[in-house]
């Protein structure tokens, strides 16, 4: 098992460089980090790196990596002791954290989301992630809040993550206040398609004006800021649905009555509608290390790379779902997780972790102490299991995760 350290650390400490020669580095790229949520700050610089565009996903056995009965218990069993340690070590201070806002489904006072986020740098060299949490962000009609969580995966460099941590739930909001007359599927699909276009030429159109002043390592790289992407997966929760837009290899599962609804497909060049497209215009994947576009990408939609365009595009595909009584919870993760992971997995340790908690006095007593500060503390010992399993299995990415608790009678508890 490997030795995994918890630790809360400031945003500057995310993208600071490791030295692998150093046996503190090596502890630090093994901690747990919290985002700070902060807009409008640059990624600090970072250390020069090899432009070493995402790995091709393992391929997973689902037999393989389902849980045995063992495994299953020990993750319960590791859920149960982590309550006390991970209320001091992980959430123990609430320098940087992001204070949620009431959710408020019903109008009802004194009910709140809950929801668990964790990152990890993992053996990565840099963190490239980005996590964005942004509850009512907006709202549709009196009664009707939306609620928004996204998870950014970046590759060459993070300043295209962090950009659209900072301004694609914006974007989404200005695209919403733009009604048309289509159904709620069809204008769900054009809102999230055109935030995503706009999104992605506002990267292209600030790397073009930061380049010459870029403060990160990919300033270094040829060809420079080109380069640069990012997978994007997000979820918008309102009280009836779940919406979820992906374009990349992160993804989303949600949980219904212990089985894994997967809610986005993996945009990898080898999937066949993606092959064919990518052909169509012109291009070609070669199989380098795992099928790549001309070699070099290994995914075929993302937010960027503009010198891979038009084979790599930023098109979302979207997924709208209806909320039932027996959804228990979602996971946005990047691929960090989903490389080791597979989706029963994650949600049998996700699903089984809440319930275990939610039955505990002492965790429930700690939640409910930290939900204003720190959003609901079972959740995050969710996220945080998680991403600590995905090391255990040798992850070689950053691994950054998402759980959303969507039990209808537990916001009642507030």
């Amino acid at each position: 098992m490997a030795e995994i350290c918890c630790g809360v650390v400031g945003e500057s400490d995310v993208s600071s460089p490791c030295d692998s020669s150093s046996r503190a580095a090596r502890r630090r790229r093994m901690e747990i980090r919290r985002f700070k949520f902060v807009t409008g700050v640059a990624p600090s610089e970072q250390s020069i790196e090899e432009n070493n565009p995402k790995r091709q996903k393992l391929q997973v056995d689902d037999a393989a990596m389902s849980l045995s009965g063992r495994e299953c218990e020990n993750a319960v069993e590791n859920c149960e002791s982590l309550s006390a340690e991970l209320a001091e070590e992980v959430l123990g201070s609430s320098t940087g954290s992001h204070h949620p806002r009431p959710l408020n489904p019903k109008g009802d006072a004194g009910v709140y989301l809950k929801y668990g986020v964790a990152s990890v740098c993992g053996r990565r060299r840099d963190m490239e992630d980005a996590v964005a949490i942004h509850p009512s962000f907006s709202r549709r009609d009196e009664d009707c809040e939306l609620h928004y969580f996204g998870v950014y995966d970046g590759h060459g460099c993070s300043h295209v993550a962090v950009k659209c941590r900072e301004r694609l739930h914006e974007l989404v909001k200005e695209e919403l206040l733009k009604k048309g007359e289509e159904d709620e599927e069809v204008e769900w699909k054009s809102v999230m398609e055109r935030s995503f276009a706009r999104m992605d030429k506002e990267v292209v159109a600030w790397d073009d004006d930061a380049r010459a002043g870029a403060n990160c390592r990919c300033e270094l790289q040829t060809p420079e800021c080109d380069a640069v992407g990012s997978t994007a997966v997000v979820a918008i929760i309102t009280p009836d649905k779940i919406i979820v837009a992906n374009c990349g290899d992160s993804r989303a599962v949600l949980c219904r009555n212990a089985r894994a609804i997967p809610l986005s497909s993996d945009h990898k060049p080898d999937r066949p509608d993606e092959l064919n497209r990518i052909q169509t215009a012109g291009g070609r994947v070669i199989y380098w290390d795992g099928p790549r576009v001309l070699g070099v990408l290994a995914m075929s939609r993302a937010i960027g790379d503009n010198y891979l365009k038009p084979y790599v595009i930023c098109d979302p595909e979207v997924t709208v779902m209806d909320r039932t009584a027996e959804d228990e919870c979602l996971i946005l993760a990047s691929d960090g997780l989903w490389d080791v992971v597979s989706n029963e997995m994650a949600c049998r340790v996700a699903s089984k972790c809440l319930r275990v908690m939610s039955q505990s006095p002492e965790a429930s007593a700690e939640s409910s102490s930290r939900r204003e500060e720190l959003g609901d503390g079972t959740c995050t010992d969710a996220s945080t299991l998680l991403t600590k399993l995905a090391l255990a299995k040798q992850s070689a990415d950053n691994v950054s995760v998402v759980v959303v608790d969507l039990r209808r009678d537990s916001w009642l508890d507030g």
